[in-house]
């Protein structure tokens, strides 16, 4: 029996404001001190002419810098506030209990980490939620950055923009013990596995385009309805990065198990995840120049270590 597709959830909207612990005067000196910080990376990034420089600085005096990080980071669709896009619900290990407000799990953490960078807290960020497919379709926006595991791809940078990648992630096998997937130990022995994942992704693509299993792919509109057929039993095995995969292995459908992983190295590819942003988005540069700062900074690393050093093993599967 064919699975039944699971409709896809609505691209709800969810509004909630961090609480901000710090006094105002605080507030506004963190955050011009994270303006300046980004403004310096922003504008080493984009550069300049020698001889075109030295002729404009003649008679003008160069902006201030909290003036030129008005420029980079204030251009956000709510005057003074930074609109947060997560998915409609959000999960472990990305977002703990579905509330990216509280800044647990690793895309929360990441998120409010990038927003300070910028010069948001507090009552200066707001969350909202979406749809994976409506976020990466074409036109207006109604936030300023979006993060749900995008895997960043020539074909989505037509329509939308990306940042420079936050995390990469292996694609990986979750199977039922028993299946026909179990034991696998290369991409020869899964050829007659009965595969289904999110449609869109590039889970999706890599097992139409690397697997290439003899049987038909089965595509549900989100992770929600590959992990429901894959219960039923409905198909042999499913495809999700890896974080995902050992969660929903280890603690959301009992009698199953990753099979195991594809690092490049073993003929696999990897996801590079980006914050996902409005097609040339005036914010795309302030937003890489502070994933900047916190990779420099160890921040980023920090975060990553905390949320997801847990999910980094896993079986290799060759080509």
């Amino acid at each position: 029996m064919a699975p039944t597709k699971h409709p896809a959830q609505g691209a709800g909207r969810f509004v909630a404001r961090v609480n901000n612990p710090l006094k105002e005067k605080t507030m506004r000196s963190n955050k011009l001190m994270a303006v300046a910080v980004i403004t310096t990376l922003v504008l080493a990034a984009c550069g300049s002419d020698d001889a075109s420089t030295s002729d404009a600085t003649a008679d003008t005096e160069p902006p201030t810098t909290e003036a030129a990080a008005g420029d980079a980071c204030s251009n956000t669709i709510e005057d003074g506030v930074l609109t947060i896009a997560t998915g409609n619900p959000a999960f472990f290990p990305w977002v703990i209990d579905d509330a990216p407000e509280s800044g647990q799990g690793f895309e929360a953490a990441v998120a409010l980490a990038v927003g300070e960078q910028m010069g948001y807290s507090g009552d200066s960020v707001t969350w909202v939620r979406t749809d994976f497919d409506a976020a990466i379709q074409p036109g207006a926006k109604d936030f300023d950055f979006n993060l749900q595991q995008f895997s960043i791809t020539d074909e989505r940078k037509e329509t939308v923009d990306f940042s420079a990648p936050y995390y990469t992630a292996n694609q990986a096998i979750v199977a039922l013990n028993g299946s026909s997937a179990e034991g696998a130990a290369s991409i020869a022995d899964l050829k007659d596995v009965k595969f289904g994942a999110q449609a869109g992704t590039t889970s999706f693509a890599f097992i139409t385009d690397v697997i290439q299993p003899t049987q038909d792919v089965f595509a549900y509109d989100d992770n929600v309805g590959a992990k429901a057929a894959l219960e039923a039993n409905q198909i042999d095995a499913a495809v999700f990065d890896l974080p995902t995969a050992l969660y929903v292995s280890g603690v959301e459908i009992d009698g199953s198990s990753v099979v195991g992983q594809f690092p490049a190295a073993a003929g696999g590819t990897t996801d590079e995840f980006g914050l996902l942003l409005e097609k040339d988005s005036p914010l795309t540069p302030c937003v890489n120049a502070a994933l900047q700062a916190l990779s420099e900074s160890g921040e980023l690393a920090a975060i990553t270590n905390e949320w997801l050093s847990e999910f980094t093993g896993a079986p290799v599967i060759s080509e």
